[in-house]
């Protein structure tokens, strides 16, 4: 199993002398995240893509291409790529030439985004959201098998045999297609044989056990092999010396951030014991010791009939850099090995 990192780029608020950091402080603070990743040997680093004062991340591509200028072997991809409100055109471009600067190391993780603020700001309709990612969704995947197409839609003008340069190193640059709760979209996924990345961050692990059969069947039914059938797991993630270290050193930004979203959208607030039952063993956090955290990872991989990637949401609006750093370090030194162990591949 593929072990990984994912961050929004949040802006982080440092509890020890409660200053909140300076945007580019936060950034290089991320790329040093990415560095640490890359040495300790976890396989991906991914940022994600939002719109919104808390976070740093509108231009995904531009943070992933400083990182591959500061990194050998770590992998690259975007947590998600809002498809449905970009050009993909632009967006096969732009990862191609991250490609270029990686020398190999870009992926896309491809959707339609879980906030909204994207789609009015790029001037796009919502009552348009699945048209909108369905037909770019469909213009991204042609553009990766040759440079000139024939293509037209609603939404963008037609390509009449343009070339759309630079291709990447690899001979298909890959492509995972990020999904939420919604059987569609993973039949969306399982039809055109994509990998595809599940958003777990609340509930029962067990619960998308049916989604990921769906996801499966689909599959199969449109003629994919199961080996091209991947899935990976986005999930809430941390790691410290013990388990009580690693939820009291995340819980306060994890509040943090859930106090803010649900003031917006009408949930209630977190609490400390309903955190600590979610990193329970069974619970949806993988936080805790490195032990518990791989026998967590190995407890996906089960319930969910095989993991090949697992990304670890560690997205923290309070946080000490030096234990992010740490947290990294034991993730892929200590968490990754035991994984190994714990799975028979």
């Amino acid at each position: 199993m593929q072990i990984a990192i994912d961050s929004f780029a949040m802006v982080v608020k440092d509890p020890v002398s409660g200053v909140t950091l300076d945007p580019a402080t936060r950034t290089a603070h991320l790329l040093e995240e990415i560095e640490a990743a890359d040495r300790s040997g976890v396989y991906a680093f991914g940022i994600g893509e939002h719109h919104r004062p808390e976070y740093l991340d509108s231009a995904p591509t531009l943070l992933l291409a400083a990182a591959a200028a500061r990194t050998s072997r770590i992998r690259l991809n975007s947590a998600v790529t809002v498809l449905s409100a970009d050009d993909p055109v632009r967006v096969f471009q732009q990862f191609a030439t991250l490609d270029l600067i990686s020398r190999g190391r870009a992926e896309l993780v491809v959707g339609r985004g879980s906030s909204v603020e994207a789609y009015p700001l790029f001037g796009h309709d919502l009552r348009d959201y699945d048209s909108l990612f369905s037909e770019k969704l469909d213009l991204l995947l042609a553009l990766r098998e040759q440079p000139n197409i024939h293509w037209s839609g609603r939404h963008r003008a037609p390509l009449t045999g343009q070339g759309v340069y630079p291709r990447p190193v690899q001979p298909l640059l890959p492509v995972w297609l990020g999904v939420g709760g919604t059987p569609q979209s993973f039949v969306r996924a399982g039809t055109l044989g994509l990998p595809l990345m599940v958003a777990i961050i609340g509930g029962d692990f067990r619960r998308f056990r049916p989604l990921v059969d769906l996801y499966r069947e689909a599959g199969a039914a449109a003629g994919h092999a199961p080996e091209a059938l991947r899935v990976g797991v986005h999930a809430f993630g941390f790691v410290a010396d013990t388990a009580q270290e690693a939820r009291d050193t995340f819980y306060p930004g994890y509040a943090h951030m859930l106090n803010t979203l649900g003031r917006e959208r009408g949930w209630g607030g977190p609490n400390r014991a309903q955190f600590d039952a979610a990193c329970a063993p069974g619970g949806p956090y993988l936080i805790g010791d490195p032990g518990s955290v791989a026998a967590k990872v190995r407890y996906v991989h089960e319930v969910l009939g095989g993991v090949s990637r697992l990304a670890f949401q560690m997205t923290n609006a309070v946080m000490p850099h030096d234990r992010m750093l740490h947290a990294i370090d034991l993730l892929g030194t200590q968490v990754r090995p035991r994984v190994q162990d714990l799975i028979q591949f």
